[in-house]
């Protein structure tokens, strides 16, 4: 796939979108790929659950216990990331190609490692429809104090962004920021599954505010890459580099704004507590 970088226009976007749409049949015969519309609908079930139903029915029950099912999931979480992570490196060629070809990669029909790395994008996607549990533990255990603009925005858009990249980009742009994106996640995973075990765990977990700095810093990351991706010109559709970068921004103050608040600012109690599950 070739784009003239120098004449690029909205109409080029589409026409490279569509080319790469129909480039991997085998692809988009994977659970999750087929069609736009299933992953709508999960999105816009979960905002209606978490913000209006899931508070709805909850308001006259008791908050439930999750704590058997939460410490799982979180293992589950730490093990799905760091299988991602490790793929990276342990799939042979796969990180000297990345390096190489990251800017302008080869028609995937010839690239061997184009299975890889297709695979490798879909578990991401999958991790991050499964992120979206974290709201619906929240709903459940009567945290809606927790299930804040920040945290409803970065799940839903992370998901969808996602899904629309292996969908419609498949490039290997996207697979080191989804990488790196994963490393975070085994750190962050690996906290709430330390502070599931209670309070005489919790106590050595000092350095819960670190999280939200590994997610500012990777954030600040994405920006200057996505930006080095436009300015060498690299050879995909430049609409999916603007978007990805506009909701990093997004994603980054938001992230700022919430750590000013929370550890910056003399943060009430509710605060300091959202800061523990952000």
């Amino acid at each position: 796939m070739n784009v003239d970088m120098e004449n690029f226009t909205y109409n080029d976007s589409l026409h490279s979108v569509t080319k790469v749409l129909y480039e991997d049949a085998l692809v988009d015969s994977w659970v999750l790929t087929s069609s736009p519309a299933s992953i709508v609908s999960v999105v816009v079930a979960y905002l209606v659950f978490v913000l209006y139903a899931g508070p709805k029915i909850m308001e006259k029950k008791k908050a439930f216990d999750l704590k058997l099912a939460m410490m799982p999931y979180n293992l589950i979480q730490v093990v799905y990331n760091f299988y991602l992570v490790a793929m990276l490196f342990t799939t042979d060629g796969a990180l000297p190609y990345l390096m190489k070809h990251y800017c302008h990669p080869i028609d995937s029909r010839l690239n061997p490692l184009r299975l890889v790395l297709c695979t490798a994008m879909w578990h991401y996607t999958v991790l991050k429809f499964m992120d979206l549990v974290d709201t619906v533990f929240f709903v459940l255990r009567k945290k809606q104090d927790h299930v804040t603009f920040l945290h409803v925005y970065h799940h839903s858009a992370m998901a969808l962004f996602s899904w629309a990249t292996l969908k419609y980009l498949r490039g290997e742009q996207a697979v080191l920021l989804g990488f790196m994106n994963a490393l975070v996640h085994v750190v962050m995973y690996t906290y709430y599954f330390l502070a599931a075990l209670g309070e005489r765990v919790r106590r050595y977990l000092w350095w819960k505010r670190y999280l939200t700095t590994m997610q500012i810093g990777q954030f600040i990351i994405g920006v200057f890459y996505l930006s080095s991706l436009i300015m060498m010109r690299c050879d995909l559709p430049r609409i999916f580099t603007y978007v990805w970068a506009s909701q990093i921004l997004v994603f980054l103050a938001l992230f700022i704004n919430f750590y000013i608040k929370t550890y910056v600012k003399r943060p009430t109690a509710a605060q300091r507590e959202r800061g523990k599950t952000e």
